[in-house]
């Protein structure tokens, strides 16, 4: 079966450097592999068809239930197995199913195209839709926080989420412009703040909603937590592959490898190597992976894409802070 096929004549998903996914995967017939962010299910179609068996997570409702029409969920045992629930709890899942390690782990990280390409989901402004973005629906959403929250508040998560420099002149024009409920709303009193004109190459609401989104998901603290439960699920020799799509994202999971893999610089090179140095939990970190001019061409969503990759060594894992 084809993701085409999967999903129905028109397949609102295309996974991002799925080439380069699979390469650092190295899947083997029988494998055992983990997709942390399912959505519309390319990346896992192509590790089914691999040979592997997937467990695959998601927190929204809608990606689930498409999913249970696969027909890999059916077989005996199943070589797809679901759970509804985030990626930071994958350590728990697995131990539900009884499985203590796997073979490889990939990260999809922020928001789908099936959940962009929803107007309803209220996630982008290309639409006119309910203020919502929630990706699992059970926490606060967007309308909530930009109707209750405070300005210093509204201006921080605009700041620290969104890079927005003029985040207190934005947040200062979303609480005078309260009650917001739709996402045409919001997006032009983002526009107007900050003076945009028609026809201008990017539109400035662009780092507001990616702000908000990442807030009312808490998106950055579950990828810090789902890094760790990679570290503690994967076997020696075990893969993980993580494609980020903006700075804060990526500049984690930089972070957390390079400190996995005790390769982070010294503060001088005169300065002697820490002799209680702990060993390193990864090893062959990639360079950062972009996507090639074809692929940005076929699918413009990929140009803000980066892969990094990682093999998981012997040493055991750290405690959970």
């Amino acid at each position: 079966m084809t993701l085409r096929q999967a999903q129905g004549d028109r397949a609102p998903h295309i996974p991002v450097l799925l080439n380069e996914v699979l390469g650092a995967l190295a899947i083997q017939p029988g494998d055992v592999i983990i997709d942390a962010t399912f959505g519309a299910g390319g990346y896992t179609r192509a590790f089914l068809d691999a040979g592997a068996t997937v467990h695959a997570f998601d927190r929204d409702p809608d990606a689930i239930e498409a999913g249970r029409k696969w027909p890999e969920t059916q077989e005996e045992p199943p070589r797809l197995v679901l759970h509804p629930r985030r990626f930071s709890e994958m350590v728990e899942a697995m131990a539900e199913a009884g499985i203590a390690q796997v073979d490889g782990i990939a990260m999809d990280i922020g928001v789908s195209s099936m959940q962009l390409d929803q107007a309803e989901r209220g996630f982008a402004f290309s639409a006119d839709g309910p203020l919502d973005m929630r990706m699992d629906r059970q926490r606060p959403n967007a309308a909530d926080f930009v109707n209750e929250a405070d300005e210093r508040e509204i201006a921080d998560v605009l700041y620290n989420y969104g890079e927005e420099r003029q985040s207190r002149r934005v947040a200062r024009a979303i609480v005078a412009a309260r009650p917001l409920t739709t996402t045409g709303e919001l997006a032009e009193v983002v526009r107007k703040a900050l003076g945009y004109r028609a026809g201008a190459p990017k539109d400035p609401a662009t780092r507001s909603f990616q702000a908000i989104r990442i807030h009312v998901n808490g998106e950055l603290d579950e990828l810090a937590q789902a890094l760790d439960a990679a570290e503690h699920l994967l076997r020696e020799g075990g893969r993980l592959a993580v494609v980020s799509f903006h700075s804060l994202e990526d500049r984690i999971v930089k972070k957390f490898l390079r400190d996995a893999a005790n390769a982070n610089p010294r503060a001088s090179r005169h300065l002697p190597e820490a002799a209680n140095a702990e060993p390193a939990r990864f090893a062959s970190l990639s360079k950062a992976i972009r996507p090639s001019r074809e692929e940005t061409e076929r699918n413009p969503r990929a140009r803000s894409a980066t892969l990094r990759a990682a093999t998981r060594t012997s040493a055991p894992a750290r405690e959970a802070a």
